[in-house]
């Protein structure tokens, strides 16, 4: 069972929102059909800096190009007003179940995260929103700390959510206890490899575990 954590911070696209249609397709919009670049290949960046991505797409790469192809990036991906994405079931009783203050910590843009989360009826739940405001992204720790400075919290006080090895490896660089969620993004066994604190199969189990955590 999960403690309770004065302080939870959720990853968003992969752990509260099953997005990965709306940003693979902005992302082979950019790319075009000459790629070649599969969903499956694509889903496996989700988290990850889109600078990753194109640095191992198109070696030797300049910044400028890749800066030029973010800013398309995010015109298309806003463009798609979030049509195919969904809120991942569960996640809103999980949400509302959990004690303790919630905040993100996501590689979109604060802006971007606190309209999509409203948009899904989440943000209420939320008592701050972060995102990753022109700072090192994750696997780096800032947007973590971001999020407790503004909550006045410690690393020692917080649970990192997460469905990716980069938000493992940012929370343990960061000094927190994290959580890898399997419905998300990244697979299994990398997952486990990264030695979570712990781990959950279904977003119901983190309602369950805060329903207990109530009546203990």
């Amino acid at each position: 069972m999960i403690p309770h954590f004065p302080v939870y911070l959720f990853d968003v696209d992969g752990t509260l929102l099953d997005s990965a249609a709306d940003i693979c397709g902005a992302i082979r919009s950019v790319l075009g059909p000459q790629s070649g670049a599969t969903d499956q290949f694509l889903r496996s960046y989700i988290g990850r800096h889109l600078y990753d991505l194109f640095e191992d797409l198109f070696p030797g790469i300049t910044r400028e190009r890749m800066d030029a192809m973010i800013a398309n990036y995010r015109e298309i991906y806003l463009a798609r007003n979030h049509s195919s994405t969904r809120a991942f079931p569960g996640v809103a009783e999980a949400l509302a179940a959990l004690p303790g203050k919630k905040s993100t910590a996501t590689t979109k843009g604060t802006p971007t995260t606190r309209a999509v989360l409203e948009m899904f009826g989440l943000l209420p739940y939320f008592d701050h929103v972060q995102g990753t405001d022109d700072f090192p992204a994750k696997p780096e720790p800032d947007v973590i700390f971001a999020s407790l400075r503004a909550l006045n919290a410690s690393p020692d006080d917080c649970l990192l959510i997460g469905d990716s090895p980069t938000d493992m490896k940012a929370g343990r660089r960061a000094g927190v206890k994290t959580c890898a969620v399997l419905w998300g993004y990244g697979r299994r066994e990398d997952l486990l490899q990264c030695e979570p604190d712990f781990v959950l199969e279904q977003p119901s189990q983190l309602a369950v575990q805060a329903r207990e955590l109530f009546q203990a």
